[in-house]
């Protein structure tokens, strides 16, 4: 028994479900639709805080608080809209697309960015069935500002630290506490008796002990005693050493995420390059640090005609084009260029120039003679193309390219 097609409309339906997903999900930057509702998107949460903070002035309030409810509603509609058309397409997302529709829709209504997009707009409905204090909700319209971790990556990086580095961070959040506990009772035992009124239980002496240990010091609570002056100082050192220690596991997460990023879109371009894709991970590992990662919109000068050769390119994507005297060449994905005048050690005769957006690949001269003690088998086919295109120049009347 053959499978039923889906009617027109349905497929129809499915098309336009696919392509909303791919604008407000997956587009990148080659996505002009998807990068236009980006930036009306981030656009418009700007506008609602500074619309908060401009309300608060009595003056601005008076004056035009009916332009202010009236982009409220608009704000409101539009975010609703956009939470709808997100658990509309929730089908569409890969780890939920084996699921029943109404069970994919459930797990996306529950991850924390779609919370927040609900925590943003709820509250202005609430506000016409049940009677809610005006400042209140002019606070929870602050929450439309955490809608825009969604379009940071560095915010998605942020978390990715903090869940990584959760069992560490708890541990230095353990030693604050027991540091904050140990300089409180310190303090409420030697100048308790001197000063009842801030030091006379350790739940006073607490506020203490959190501004000396924060390095904050706000000095309208300090002891008076040569014993409590001298705890203090201690507590003060023991609070910088405390401190640095979730900054550098923070610090530490950082690197490693970025080295992970890096290592993940560098993989990915030299998965490109045919001569680079037959490596093993072993070798890859190796070899990557030597090459970087260089991003070009079209009609840019990559390298141009005069330059000192101290460099070649792996074209990862794109075309790049060459043009030398009279002649002209384009290298597509797979290729390389620049290898001649960075073997030779001597000049470009031609101009390099991005013909489309590109994504390359750049390996320093310096590197490449480093790549030769790691990988002699890939130094010497570059060095066979750099003699094929050598001749081919020498052919065409040029010395170097």
């Amino acid at each position: 028994m053959t499978p039923k097609r889906p009617s027109h409309s349905h497929a129809v339906a499915i098309s336009w479900r696919r392509r909303t997903y791919e604008i407000l999900e997956v587009g990148g930057d080659d996505d002009r639709m998807s990068r236009a509702v980006d930036t009306f998107l981030v656009t418009l949460i700007l506008l609602n805080v500074a619309s908060f903070v401009a309300e608060t002035v009595p003056w601005i309030e008076a004056t035009y608080g009916l332009w202010f409810h009236a982009f409220d509603w608009f704000s409101v509609i539009v975010f609703t809209i956009e939470y709808v058309l997100r658990l509309w397409t929730a089908v569409e997302v890969p780890f939920l697309s084996k699921m029943p529709p109404w069970r994919a829709r459930l797990q996306m209504a529950a991850r924390l960015p779609m919370i927040i997009d609900a925590l943003a707009i709820v509250p202005f409905y609430l506000s016409y069935f049940f009677h809610l204090d005006l400042r209140v909700l002019r606070v929870l319209r602050l929450l439309r500002f955490l809608k825009l971790w969604r379009y940071s990556p560095a915010m998605h990086a942020l978390i990715r630290v903090f869940s990584v580095e959760r069992r560490s961070l708890s541990g230095a959040l353990l030693l604050l506490t027991t540091a904050l506990l140990f300089a409180s009772t310190g303090m409420y035992y030697l100048e308790g008796n001197v000063q009842p009124d801030k030091f006379g239980s350790v739940p006073d002496a607490a506020w203490w002990a959190i501004a000396t240990l924060t390095t904050v010091g706000y000095g309208d609570v300090v002891p008076v005693t040569p014993a409590g002056k001298l705890f203090g100082g201690l507590i003060m050192v023991m609070g910088l050493c405390i401190l640095a220690l979730p900054v550098a596991i923070i610090s530490a997460g950082f690197a490693q995420e970025v080295t992970r990023r890096d290592f993940v879109i560098n993989w990915s371009l030299m998965s490109r390059i045919p001569m680079l894709a037959e490596l093993d991970a072993k070798e890859v590992s190796r070899i990557m640090p030597l090459l970087h990662a260089h991003t070009f919109p079209p009609d840019v000068e990559i390298l141009p005609a005069g330059s000192n050769g101290t460099s070649m390119y792996f074209i990862a994507s794109g075309v790049v084009s060459m043009q030398a005297s009279d002649q002209r060449r384009s290298f597509g994905t797979g290729e390389c260029f620049g290898e001649v005048a960075m073997l030779d050690h001597s000049q470009h005769t031609g101009t390099f120039v991005s013909a489309a957006p590109c994504r390359l690949l750049k390996l320093r001269g310096a590197d490449f003679h480093r790549l030769e003690h790691i990988n002699p088998g890939l130094a010497a086919k570059i060095r066979e193309i750099a003699a094929v295109r050598r001749q081919e120049r020498q052919d065409l009347g040029l010395i170097a390219g």
